[in-house]
């Protein structure tokens, strides 16, 4: 049993694969929304896990930095291919740096309407 707390904000940036064979190889952009997904077994003084606009602010951190930039030029996305998979990757390592009193449960990333990806450890 626990707590868990969800918060989505959103980036837009360009990116193109490496190693694939169609139009996503070439230079195209998104709007990606990424989910942030963290959870605790205890809430602090103020009965909550964390307040949402501190874990805004940490995520907006992060985003700030993809935020209209060409993702391949990233030093993190200069050997490892962008893709959805790995921004989620990215974002989730960037947060766990941080000494938190919650976990960083999951993080979810949509390069269009219908289509996500996540990272999480199990």
């Amino acid at each position: 049993m626990g707590y868990e707390l969800r918060i989505i904000k959103q980036f837009s940036a360009a990116h193109s694969l490496r190693g694939y064979r169609g139009k996503c190889e070439g230079l195209h952009g998104h709007n990606w929304k990424v989910e942030l997904v963290v959870s605790s077994e205890k809430l602090n003084a103020s009965g909550m896990v964390v307040d949402f606009k501190n874990l805004k602010k940490k995520l907006n951190r992060i985003l700030f930095k993809l935020d209209h930039r060409y993702l391949n030029k990233i030093t993190f996305f200069k050997k490892t291919n962008p893709t959805s998979e790995n921004i989620a990757r990215y974002i989730f390592e960037k947060l766990k740096e941080k000494n938190l009193s919650y976990k960083i449960k999951e993080v979810v990333v949509w390069e269009s309407e219908d289509a996500l990806a996540s990272f999480k450890e199990e």
